[in-house]
């Protein structure tokens, strides 16, 4: 089945895309190797979905649907930037940033969020890499961001 045809089994509609500020892009492809801007955890309306700190205002289940939300944005980003999601062949890698006090210490908790969403539509070929890192603020007071770097499917 293909990703496109999963996302509408699925009924989801990706949010987006919200593509960067001038004079960033929001995906760029090179040498079959494609790659977002960070996205953030924005709804339909592109409104920041519970904005804060985890450990302080975002409770860990929140947080996981953020960072879910995230993930559903970079993909938006990609199948901007590639015409559809269709031509991912595969996930290589993901980066989670978790805005977070310093003792919150879940920070893979709520990376798991993105990455079930990644699996979920796109099966295996969403099995990835991933870095998960606590910072100090994102854009926005957005609590989570997210950046993917993917492998096109190779010219038919």
């Amino acid at each position: 089945m293909s990703h496109e045809a999963r996302l509408t089994q699925l009924r989801i509609q990706l949010p987006g895309p919200f593509a960067p500020h001038e004079p960033l892009v929001g995906c760029f492809q090179f040498n079959g190797v494609a790659r977002t801007s960070g996205a953030l955890p924005r709804d339909l309306e592109g409104r920041i979905a519970w904005p804060g700190h985890l450990g302080r205002d975002v409770p860990v289940d929140r947080g996981i649907e953020c960072a879910g939300l995230a993930a559903m944005n970079a993909l938006s980003l990609l199948r901007a930037g590639l015409g559809s999601l269709d031509q991912v062949w595969q996930v290589l890698s993901m980066t989670v940033y978790v805005a977070c006090t310093p003792e919150f210490d879940r920070i893979p908790d709520v990376a798991d969020g993105a990455s079930k969403v990644l699996v979920d539509i796109l099966g295996d070929a969403g099995k990835h890499t991933r870095s998960a890192i606590g910072v100090v603020a994102l854009p926005r007071k957005a609590p989570v961001e997210v950046e993917l770097t993917a492998a096109v499917r190779p010219p038919a």
